[in-house]
């Protein structure tokens, strides 16, 4: 099953600059090969379910490899089943209604 999940990802314990902590994870989306967009708080991920749960995890343990004691996640998913539809799609559609 295709998910579409927005995670935010929190390392707590690290300071207030968590830049090196989201690009691991960045890391971690890119070599799972998922297709994913970064935004000012947090990340977009468009792929099959078990390959985004898997990848998430794997966000978590190496941003707690780097030394972050704790770590607060949030994560909106949405599937569905009717017709495939990325996440470029979705913005395509709220796009093409701007300014009409």
């Amino acid at each position: 099953m295709k998910v579409h999940v927005d995670l935010c990802l929190i390392p707590v314990g690290v300071g207030v600059s968590v830049g090196d902590y989201i690009a691991e994870c960045q890391n971690v989306l890119r070599e799972a090969g998922l297709e994913y967009q970064l935004h000012a708080y947090g990340t977009n991920i468009e792929g099959e379910w078990d390959q985004v749960m898997a990848a998430i995890k794997r966000c978590h343990e190496r941003v707690h490899a780097m030394g972050a004691p704790r770590i607060s996640s949030s994560v909106k998913l949405g599937t569905r089943t009717d017709r495939e539809q990325t996440l470029q799609d979705k913005i395509d559609s709220v796009e093409s209604k701007l300014d009409q």
